[in-house]
């Protein structure tokens, strides 16, 4: 791929993940005597002139300019003014996400311009095609130049879908999702970037991309661009839609029969769940019972009630959080199951059953129709109630002839498919995620929909008419009802799925007992190391509790919490850090600590090193009263198992022996910052997506 006669300069750009994933196995060469920034040879190869030997943003900006245009070229050589536009859109909005300041001087007085919001009027495209023109074959007689007015036609209906992976990535969820210029990040300490020089073990909350997540998103991108670049973006968007269900459903085993529903989020599934719930027989209004929800989202329980859990929504409007989402009714009822005690011990699983039965037959005494939750897994690995109460809740009543529905809350995925279908067969809808356990961006989920709750889809009344602030009809299988919802298409989630379908297919690849094996012996050293320190607190790993699989992996407690002593603890006592303190501690661990640490520390060796866990869980804690701790979680997810790009030629074995000394690393800077707490408090250090100073070869973890 590479010249022998690139720069050490450019060879440092060349080291990106992102930009390495996206050049592939094009050629790419450095004349010195070209004055140009790059031209892109007749081949498809490019070239990159004296302009580009610079500081390493303009040539990152340069280089990704050059790669988007050989490709848009390569899939529309008919259209080239048109793909040289959209290539130009593509780079000026990568040179302000990636230089983090919108008042950073731009390489090209049309950059600016490109990354505007608008596309710019039909003048100012003909002002600018000078500039561009000369970076590109010439124009072949069969495609020639075209039109400006034209031009601006064509442009105005790719604007929307131009743009940067990373960029399209955060778009179709929420808030949350929205990169801070400043950090690079995410709400979740996350980038939709590659980032393998990060420690993360984060998947119990979301993880960073892998490279062959990006790889999965970036050909998914592709493929919608050229579709539209064809006159074909509907046609193009419904087969990636078609194209992510149809994997979901094969990973899980569906039938032609059952149905995926593609959800931004968790969250969204529940309000999914809820809008089928009632529409089973009898129009009855629904009993919603969650478990355990303050361990699974914290929207869920305004969404198990039909209400908007945020102030805006999945596909960008605007609403009250709290407020009685258009079509839900009114008279729903939520109530909740805990799987803790006042002290934020684990109740016992008989106590817990005979709640969740309890509560289910009231409800339906009182003439609701039933959803009930089976939550597989919590956010610290709890699984409940068992399937003995489930049936006990769901079987026949002599005051109701109709059974409960039941939604499992398996976000996390940390199960094995073979579940999932078995949760099919009994007739439940099931909430999954691509996110967690698979490592997979944030903000990528699914409800599973077996044969009977599908059917509700064929006919009746229409879905809620407030569902179409959160979904497109091509989200949910096809059916009358769901033609309320808008036509269009979700295409940052789109692409989410597809990051994760590629992680999820790797895994798939691993025998499952290889999967059981690796798992095990990482999350032995994981406990060991939290138990020795005196610092810390382990929550007893909760085995899940399932039947009998060969080589069940999923019986294996892969989250690992813990609390952290607070550095104000009396000397011989252990008071865990509260709350607010233990989502510092998360954030100061993705963080570059260098430049705020002293130096003869014995642990100032990780100070830069960025690690990414699970967000805190606020938990009571029986030593500090009136106060929810913050239970910090290490996570073992998909890549543990399947390994990243960036682990390529590495022995299984030492891979998973350096994760574990990993492990020991994250610790380290724990403890590193609880004892320069006032130091760091002082200064509030901000997470990063890459360390100061940064240079590839030299931070990818040890």
């Amino acid at each position: 791929m590479f010249a022998h006669t690139l720069t050490q300069e450019l060879m440092r750009v060349l080291e990106r993940p992102d930009l390495r994933v996206i050049a592939g196995e094009r050629r790419i060469a450095l004349d010195p005597a070209l004055d140009l920034p790059f031209r892109i040879q007749p081949d498809g190869g490019v070239v990159l002139g004296l302009p580009v030997q610079g500081q390493q943003e303009v040539t990152a900006f340069y280089l990704r300019h050059a790669l988007e245009l050989a490709v848009l070229r390569e899939i529309a050589p008919e259209r080239p003014m048109c793909a040289a536009f959209c290539a130009a859109r593509t780079a000026a909005l990568f040179w302000y996400l990636d230089t983090g300041r919108q008042d950073a001087d731009a390489p090209a007085a049309w950059v600016p311009i490109m990354a505007g919001d608008d596309l710019p009027g039909v003048s100012v495209l003909q002002e600018i095609w000078p500039a561009l023109a000369p970076l590109q074959p010439a124009l072949s007689q069969r495609g020639g130049q075209c039109s400006f007015p034209q031009l601006h036609d064509r442009l105005q209906a790719l604007w929307p879908l131009l743009g940067p992976t990373e960029s399209l990535m955060a778009t179709g969820g929420d808030a949350r999702l929205a990169v801070d210029p400043a950090t690079g990040l995410n709400h979740y300490g996350c980038s939709h970037r590659p980032r393998p020089w990060a420690i993360t073990f984060a998947s119990s909350t979301a993880s960073s991309l892998s490279e062959r997540g990006f790889a999965g998103a970036e050909t998914a991108r592709l493929s919608l661009l050229a579709g539209a670049l064809h006159d074909r973006t509907d046609a193009a968007a419904c087969s990636l839609d078609a194209g992510v269900q149809a994997q979901i459903a094969a990973h899980f085993g569906l039938t032609a029969e059952e149905g995926v529903v593609l959800a931004p989020s968790g969250t969204d599934c529940e309000l999914y769940a809820l809008a089928l719930a009632a529409r089973a027989p009898g129009g009855r209004p629904v009993g919603n019972i969650l478990i355990a929800p303050e361990e699974t989202g914290s929207g869920v329980p305004l969404a198990a009630m039909g209400c908007h859990f945020a102030n805006d929504t999945a596909r960008g409007l605007a609403v009250t959080r709290g407020a009685r989402i258009d079509g839900f009714r009114a008279d729903t009822l939520v109530v909740n199951v805990p799987m803790r005690d006042a002290d934020g011990h684990v109740r016992v699983p008989a106590d817990v059953d005979a709640e969740t039965c309890r509560l289910t037959h009231e409800l339906r005494h009182a003439g609701r129709h039933v959803l009930l939750h089976r939550l597989d897994l919590s956010k610290t690995g709890l699984l409940a109630p068992g399937l003995d109460a489930l049936e006990q809740a769901c079987a026949p009543d002599g005051h109701d002839g109709e059974c409960p529905d039941v939604v499992v809350d398996a976000c996390q995925a940390r199960l094995d498919p073979l579940r999932v279908r078995a949760y099919l067969d009994r007739g439940w809808m099931v909430m999954i995620t691509g996110s967690k356990f698979f490592t997979g961006p944030p903000f990528c989920g699914a409800l599973l929909l077996p044969a009977g709750v599908r059917r509700r889809l064929d006919g009746g009344d229409p879905l809620p008419a407030g569902l179409g602030a959160y979904s497109h009809r091509h989200a949910w299988p096809a059916g009358r009802a769901v033609d309320v919802l808008p036509v269009g298409h979700n295409i940052g989630l789109i692409l989410r799925w597809r990051a994760a379908l590629s992680e999820m297919a790797a895994l798939s690849a691993i025998p499952r007992a290889v999967v059981h094996d690796r798992l095990k012996h990482f999350l032995a050293a994981v406990e060991a190391r939290i138990t020795r320190d005196p610092h810390l607190e382990l929550l007893p790993p909760v085995p899940p509790q399932r039947a009998d699989l060969d080589n069940a992996w999923d019986c294996l407690p892969t989250i690992m919490s813990f609390f952290v002593r607070a550095p104000d603890s009396k000397a011989g006592t252990f008071r865990p850090l509260a709350l607010p303190q233990a989502r510092q501690l998360y954030a100061w661990l993705n963080t570059d600590l260098s430049d705020l640490v002293p130096a003869n520390d014995p642990d100032a060796a990780v100070a830069s090193v960025l690690c990414h866990i699970g967000q805190p869980v606020p938990l009571a804690h029986p030593d500090l009263p009136g106060v929810l701790a913050g239970a910090l979680r290490i996570s073992a997810g998909a890549r543990l198992v399947s390994g990243e790009p960036s682990h390529e030629g590495m022995d299984p074995t030492g891979r998973l022996q350096r994760e574990a000394r990993n492990v020991g690393r994250v610790l380290d800077k724990v403890g590193l910052i609880v004892r320069h707490w006032s130091r760091l408090s002082a200064a509030n250090p901000a997470q990063t997506y890459l360390p100061h100073g940064w240079q590839v070869r030299a931070i990818l973890p040890a």
